[in-house]
């Protein structure tokens, strides 16, 4: 089997809340490069970026020219085009727009491997569980009111989420007393049983992330994230090691490299893995091994309806964030039931884009 063909896409979404009816900025969209990879066996596989944001038009020529090298490779054997890629993208690597295009191709050939192999992506990378916990993300942002988010959040509870997540480090003239307070709101209209992550966004300085953290331990969150710039290493160590509320991070890294520096640094305790920042499927798959080395649960960024394939193959696999930002590509995709989710059971990623989608929303 041999690739004969690529075809990429702008995709611009409307920039919406689904989950909890948030408010949304007029004309704002969230930017997708959509790919399409054929083979002489009639299999295509799908594939897709995004954060290209400003420079999506760049993401999306640079997808077009790593896809032009694979054409003529046989799919199957995806780490001799990965090395490829990278060979040919020089010094432009290893973080940045190369890799998350190169996550599109590896994404895409990992979808055309399972329906190549009549297997759902899950069972072809580990094949753990058929069920995995998810979250509820995008709710209840900083940006919203606080009555706002106290009504999402026992709406998200109504809707059958056991998880959720919660954002602290507030714009504007904020004070440590007014991030407590947030939290304190936020936690009593989810309840004491309802799992409640914080993200951070990098927000803090490892002063406040120790000060703040400690304060609003009293309300038992699942994790905080982010709490620091995400390449400060020693400082992230210094909160999780201050605080009894796990840390978790590494959605803003790029590639395996620096996930070796975060866990040898013992700087988190939960590990985030974002997949086109990764560099696609095979390097997330890597990273896993790495957090299960050192005895650390991981956990997804973005891109449920693949997500859930990645957090089921794995023993250490925590839960999945449900962020449908991405849901409207794709004809159908995987709705979370009483805070789950159920992994897709035909072959590939067992996903289609939506061709009504990609025409409507198309640049």
């Amino acid at each position: 089997m041999k690739i004969t063909h690529i075809h990429t896409q702008i995709v611009r979404l409307p920039a919406d809340e689904p989950l909890a009816g948030g408010p949304a900025v007029a004309g704002a969209t969230r930017d997708f490069v959509a790919l399409q990879v054929g083979t002489d066996a009639g299999i295509e596989g799908l594939g897709v970026t995004f954060f290209g944001g400003a420079l999506t038009g760049a993401l999306r020529a640079a997808v077009d020219a790593l896809g032009a090298l694979a054409i003529g490779e046989d799919p199957l054997r995806i780490e001799v085009i990965v090395s490829k890629l990278r060979a040919a993208a020089g010094n432009c690597g290893p973080g940045g727009i190369f890799t998350l295009a190169l996550s599109a191709i590896d994404i895409a050939l990992w979808d055309i491997k399972g329906k190549a192999l009549n297997q759902p992506l899950s069972k072809l990378v580990g094949g753990c569980r058929e069920r995995v916990p998810t979250y509820a993300s995008g709710a209840l942002m900083r940006t919203f009111t606080l009555e706002h988010v106290a009504n999402a959040g026992q709406k998200l509870v109504a809707n059958g989420f056991r998880q959720m997540k919660m954002q602290l480090a507030l714009p504007g003239d904020t004070s440590p007393e007014r991030e407590v307070e947030r939290a304190r709101v936020i936690r009593e209209a989810v309840g004491e049983s309802t799992d409640l992550m914080c993200d951070i966004n990098q927000r803090w300085d490892v002063r406040q992330a120790i000060s703040i953290g400690k304060r609003v331990e009293q309300f038992h969150l699942f994790w905080l994230e982010d709490v620091v710039a995400h390449d400060d290493y020693p400082g992230m160590a210094r909160v999780a090691d201050a605080l009894d509320t796990p840390v978790a991070g590494g959605e803003y890294v790029y590639g395996a490299v620096p996930f070796r520096h975060m866990l040898e640094a013992r700087s988190v305790d939960i590990v985030m893995i974002d997949l086109v920042r990764a560099g696609g499927i095979t390097q997330w798959l890597k990273i896993a091994g790495m957090a299960e080395a050192y005895n650390l649960p991981v956990v997804s960024h973005l891109l449920p309806e693949i997500h859930v394939h990645l957090i089921a193959a794995i023993p250490h696999g925590l839960t999945v964030e449900y962020m449908p930002w991405s849901a409207r590509l794709f004809e159908e995709v995987p709705v979370p039931v009483k805070g789950e989710l159920t992994v897709p059971d035909k072959p590939g990623l067992g996903l289609k884009f939506d061709q009504a989608a990609l025409k409507r929303y198309g640049a």
